[in-house]
């Protein structure tokens, strides 16, 4: 039993160490889909795919760390960077549309499930280097606790990012410059992975 509790515990920490960044990125994603429902024309992603995206998008994280962790060279290291594209890309893309309507709107700049597991394994792409020796040492059994906790951990940060995108100086703090900070939080993410 102490070896059960023992995994978890290092599993929620590396979980939590590991993704830190992306409670931020969630965050952002939940505010950009209420700005969604309150403008008619800003099509933010819906919960339903926030929270899809961000399972697949971990998942698929866990699977490739899974694979390497066998032996496998899926991914090489120099390739897990060119991942930073993804969000810096969107972070272009919603910079000039907040250039180009002014204060008028928060530009969405991701949405629809694929654009969110897109963001979720760009964003996470970095974890993989974290993952494989972890799942390489634990064996089976602490692997698939590791998992479990993952799983866990995916939701608690989307509740959490979730309820600091409805908080409601969060909320003023984005509705006054959210159309600059969210494309420039997604633009430093795509370099931080970049470099």
């Amino acid at each position: 039993m102490g070896d059960l509790v023992s995994t978890v515990v290092v599993a929620a920490g590396l979980f939590a160490g590991t993704n830190v960044d992306d409670l931020v990125v969630l965050t952002v994603l939940y505010l950009a889909a209420n700005a969604g429902r309150q403008e008619a024309n800003a099509g933010g992603a819906r919960p339903w795919q926030i929270w899809i995206g961000q399972y697949l998008g971990v998942g698929a994280l866990v699977g490739i760390s899974a694979l390497a962790a066998l032996g496998l060279t899926v991914v090489p290291d120099d390739w897990v960077r060119l991942a930073g594209l993804v969000p810096l890309a969107l972070g272009v893309r919603g910079l000039g549309q907040a250039i180009r309507s002014g204060d008028e709107q928060t530009p969405t700049v991701a949405t629809g499930l694929a654009g969110i597991v897109g963001v979720t394994v760009a964003n996470g792409a970095d974890n993989i280097s974290v993952y494989t020796p972890a799942f390489r040492t634990l064996g089976l059994p602490d692997s698939l606790v590791t998992v479990a906790v993952f799983a866990v951990g995916v939701a608690v940060w989307c509740v959490a990012a979730r309820w600091l995108g409805s908080h409601r100086k969060i909320v003023g703090l984005v509705d006054r410059w959210g159309h600059w900070i969210v494309p420039v939080v997604f633009i430093a993410i795509g370099l931080l992975i970049l470099l």
